[in-house]
């Protein structure tokens, strides 16, 4: 039904996606050293059940939506940018915080975790755009059912980025050691994670396609 060239080309946009420092990546790191790993990977489960959100609009046809009411899309894509910039502006200003660096943060319980994660990924702009712009344009309604597609595609990106995410936070407390060892490579980190964030930032600000959908 789909074809392997599609599995792989999303699959290589989603490795791409999730090695991109964003507001997932911030948030695992963050909270894996602040609280270990266990509570790392119970974040995780929230980040899963953003994508499982999307996924489920994406088959539904959300972007349908988006390419009824283009401007409704332009707000999307211009607050995800507007954040991703506040985010590179706080790791890059004097005294940034880098993910890496072991905050004070008080220990939430399971089901707090949960909801950031959750939150945290259901306002990522990064995983907005996938699902609504990058995701259909891997479709092909020649090959069948485009929402059964749709899924497959989608399932994908989540493996992909799980997979990721789940070394990320498995790694995370190691990653600080590190950088505490270290403070010019933990200056240099925080500098490379602000300049990707504010060059994402830009990317889809000043990006003028359109919402894609695949009709079937």
């Amino acid at each position: 039904m789909v074809g392997a060239g599609a599995v792989l080309g999303i699959a290589l946009v989603a490795l791409g996606l999730v090695l991109t420092p964003g507001p997932n990546m911030v948030y695992l790191v963050s909270r894996s050293v602040a609280q270990g790993r266990r509570a790392g990977m119970v974040s995780l489960l929230g980040v899963a059940a953003g994508f499982g959100v999307y996924l489920a609009a994406a088959v539904a046809g959300l972007a349908a939506v988006f390419v009824l009411v283009p401007a409704l899309y332009a707000v999307v894509k211009l607050a995800g940018a507007g954040y991703l910039l506040w985010l590179a502006w706080r790791t890059l200003r004097p005294g940034g915080h880098s993910p890496f660096t072991p905050a004070p943060l008080p220990p939430d319980r399971a089901r707090r975790l949960f909801t950031m994660g959750l939150v945290t990924n259901l306002l990522n702009p990064k995983i907005a755009i996938l699902y609504v712009s990058l995701l259909p344009q891997f479709v092909d309604p020649a090959r069948g059912h485009v929402a059964a597609q749709s899924l497959l595609l989608g399932l994908t990106q989540i493996a992909v980025a799980l997979s990721v995410n789940a070394l990320i936070v498995l790694s995370a407390g190691a990653l600080a050691g590190f950088f505490a060892r270290r403070p010019a490579w933990l200056r240099v980190q925080q500098w490379v994670t602000g300049t990707a964030l504010a060059a994402l930032a830009v990317r889809i600000a000043t990006d003028r396609s359109r919402a894609a959908i695949a009709t079937p």
